[in-house]
């Protein structure tokens, strides 16, 4: 190499430097040899497999900034990058697409078609949602990271007010945080689940009293074990509102508005009681109050708070809305189809109970919903082979969209546990990365952080959050030396 600006490059043959259409182009990816023609490459020209066909007279400063290495007696261009990939990237030329291999990092491969200077646009449409998947995927993790970062370190900087209110949002949003933080939480289940049987219990007659009116209500011991449930309902609420870091967010999250309707009912009924009767009639306070006291129930869906089972359904229902929708619109068609017949068919029997089609819709209903409350059924031939092929047809409507529904939650389900493991992999590989520099730390906490190596001259120096929006790349893992921010590709993938 060091009489290279002696020794001149083999030049392509005459035919190829005129035309360039017949230069053959040999490639070297990982050990995989590959015959390439420029009529073929010269369709994308942006590319750099169809820099290569000019690049001999540019001398080895320019064969060497489009490959790794160079062969002058094979004309062989080297490069060490993936050739599964490559295979796939070559696509290109011949179909003018791209598709991805199953088994290939979504990442990776956008890397390497980076590399190899080919537009996404190229890529594949269901390749491309593949893609999205795993950038959200990525996303979620850089978030749980930093998440998990901001509640390790303490910023001196901060005053003692916000100190005290990160405190406190850690301490009711984030059960696993302590051992005290944890048997608030149970406490909390535990009263909702108390709440929930104080207010069934209280319908019942025999645990009912007579007020001086004569009216039944509620026993005091069951309204005073209420009010204590409220009171706490209110200052987890009050406390999480007033620690909350977005007070916006936080007012018009659906799990903090579930938690206002079931504490708010008690508030106006009681304010009713005590002050309505002045302003309206007793009758109509009473029926206000008990209007008030069915929306009670809003306190069970507290339970979703808790429960990262229930999250997990109510993820899968709204994934699900498309197969819903199709078991709504298979149920209607049949109630529709099957309740007419039976009208008709029923209509010869002196004692029909079909009255007419609307009243029909009902027997439809709990017939193809396999229910069958008794209170309407045929009583002719027909009417009862119409019934059981609505009761079949039922059955196989329902069954139809359940299997992509648990599909939907046993996905989400799954990927919960990666994200939540390829966090925690990520916070590993911090710690170890910045034990292993030398400053004798066990790292994580946000003062560490701030303690790593700056970056080399004539660099930008990345934020955090941007840091760990780039963790997906294979040659740079977020919030590490410099020294040690390499990283394979198979740990990238993982």
């Amino acid at each position: 190499m060091d009489g290279s600006g002696e020794r001149s490059l083999p030049e392509p043959d005459s035919q190829g430097s005129a035309a360039g259409d017949d230069i053959e182009i040999i490639v070297n990816v990982g050990g995989v040899r590959q015959v390439l023609y420029g009529d073929l490459l010269s369709q994308y020209p942006e590319t750099r497999l169809a820099e290569l066909i000019n690049c001999l007279a540019g001398g080895y400063d320019t064969i060497f900034s489009l490959c790794d290495d160079y062969d002058p007696g094979k004309r062989e261009f080297y490069f060490d990058r993936d050739p599964d990939a490559f295979k796939c990237v070559i696509e290109v030329y011949y179909f003018g697409e791209v598709h991805m291999k199953k088994g290939i990092c979504p990442i990776c491969f956008k890397n390497e078609m980076d590399f190899w200077k080919v537009d996404l646009k190229f890529l594949d449409d269901c390749c491309k949602s593949h893609l999205s998947e795993k950038r959200e995927e990525l996303e979620e993790i850089a978030r749980r990271v930093q998440l998990i970062l901001d509640d390790l370190g303490v910023d001196a900087a901060e005053g003692r007010w916000r100190r005290c209110q990160k405190c406190v949002w850690k301490f009711l949003e984030k059960p696993e945080s302590s051992c005290p933080a944890r048997v608030v939480a149970v406490l909390s289940f535990l009263l909702i689940l108390v709440s929930s049987v104080v207010m069934c219990m209280g319908t019942i007659p025999e645990l009912q009293v007579l007020d001086a009116e004569g009216n039944r209500v509620e026993h005091p011991t069951l309204e005073n074990v209420e009010t204590a449930c409220i009171g706490w309902f209110t200052l987890e609420y009050l406390l999480r509102l007033f620690s909350s870091p977005n007070k916006l967010h936080f007012a018009l999250s659906f799990m903090n508005i579930v938690d206002v309707l079931a504490i708010l009912p008690f508030y106006v009924s009681l304010t009713l009681t005590h002050l309505g009767a002045r302003m309206m009639e007793l009758t109509n306070v009473q029926q206000a109050v008990q209007a008030l006291r069915i929306m009670r129930i809003a306190r069970i869906f507290k339970l979703a708070r808790h429960s990262s089972g229930l999250q997990t359904l109510t993820y899968a229902l709204k994934r699900s809305f498309k197969e819903l929708g199709l078991l709504l619109m298979y149920l209607a068609v049949g109630i529709f189809v099957f309740s007419a017949l039976g009208y008709t068919m029923e209509q010869s029997h002196p004692e029909t109970l079909f009255k007419s089609i609307p009243q029909s819709f009902w027997w439809a209903i709990i017939t193809m919903t396999t229910v069958g409350y008794g209170d309407i059924y045929p009583k002719t031939t027909l009417g009862k082979l119409n019934a059981a092929i609505s009761f079949l047809c039922g059955v196989i409507a329902i069954a139809l969209p359940i299997h992509p529904i648990i599909n939907n939650f046993v996905r989400y389900y799954n990927k919960q546990r990666v994200l939540e493991t390829a966090a925690k992999h990520e916070l590993e590989l911090m710690e170890l990365n910045s034990s292993s520099g030398g400053e004798g730390k066990t790292g994580g906490s946000r003062s560490d952080l701030d303690n790593l190596p700056p970056e080399p001259a004539g660099k930008e120096t990345p934020s955090c959050s941007s840091r760990l929006k780039l963790s997906h790349s294979d040659t740079f893992i977020p919030l590490l030396t410099e020294e040690k921010h390499h990283r394979t590709r198979l740990q990238s993938c993982k």
